[in-house]
């Protein structure tokens, strides 16, 4: 009942339901809204989704970056964190979340997350330093750039065979690229995502059923027909249109509540629409 009082604002319906059902009271809306002390708190599990939130944000920024649309089906995401444990059973939202057939949890002293050219970098910030080193502080920065720098057991940060103090230097990671085909991306909170950007003829054929599928469902709505209603679509276009058209057709007529279906070359006589990608297609959609 206290979950139900405190996610009435966000699903006021559901929460309806389940209130009278639990209570047969009058409604959930005329209850009090519970005390925070009520409420169920799970650190680790906030803890986790915050993480989940990241590893989505970052790999949306890589899909950017490499123009990798967001319907287009990538391969494999690989996250690597500190305590890859706490994110087991997140996989599925990952996935969905950010369009991936598979997501790996690899801890971040494994061998293999070395492979992905992530490193750390250290930067002297000569304004804070200078007062303290004098003239040694371009020591410093020549051995912060040159490589000649080190990080002690106890924190301690040595550069150029000067000890840097905390606020004197800037250490951060940076995301490298293990090859061509993979996108690395950095975590605020530490760890990085790896993505696998090689787009294969069979996930190229997936993105363009689902470029269809957001086509056929604004020819939906232009046409004015209601949510629920059956359609029979028409689909023409390239070749390579009418191969992911058929392949997928389970999935496209499933999106769409189509229940007759065809698909050929493009209509000469209709109207192309755009999918993106550089295809292009004629439909025919009616009630069924």
């Amino acid at each position: 009942e206290t979950v139900c009082r405190a996610t009435a604002p966000l699903l006021p319906l559901t929460t309806e339901e389940i209130w009278r059902g639990l209570t047969g009271g009058r409604s959930v809306h005329l209850a009090d809204y519970p005390a925070a002390d009520q409420l169920p708190a799970d650190d680790a599990l906030v803890a986790a989704m915050d993480t989940v939130r990241e590893v989505c944000s970052a790999t949306s920024a890589l899909r950017k970056a490499r123009s990798l649309r967001n319907r287009l089906p990538l391969s494999t995401l690989t996250v690597v964190v500190a305590d890859p444990a706490a994110l087991e059973g997140f996989e599925s939202i990952v996935a969905d979340e950010v369009n991936v057939k598979a997501v790996r949890l690899l801890a971040a002293d494994a061998d293999e997350a070395a492979a992905y050219g992530v490193e750390q970098k250290l930067t002297v910030n000569a304004r804070a330093a200078g007062p303290r080193l004098g003239k040694d502080v371009q020591q410093a920065i020549k051995g912060s750039k040159s490589g000649d720098w080190s990080v002690a057991e106890d924190g301690t940060v040595t550069a150029g065979g000067l000890a840097l103090v905390e606020g004197e230097y800037t250490l951060e990671t940076v995301a490298g690229a293990a090859d061509d085909t993979t996108a690395v991306g950095m975590l605020p909170t530490g760890g990085f995502v790896a993505l696998d950007t090689t787009v294969t003829d069979e996930l190229a054929a997936e993105g363009l059923a689902r470029d269809l599928v957001r086509a056929v469902q604004q020819a939906r709505r232009d046409a004015g027909l209601e949510v629920s209603d059956r359609i029979r679509l028409v689909v023409g276009g390239s070749e390579a249109l009418q191969a992911a058209a058929r392949t997928h057709e389970q999935m496209v007529c499933e999106e769409t509540l189509t229940t007759s279906y065809a698909v050929g070359p493009a209509d000469a006589d209709a109207p192309l629409v755009d999918l993106g990608a550089g295809e292009k297609a004629t439909l025919s959609v009616s009630r069924a």
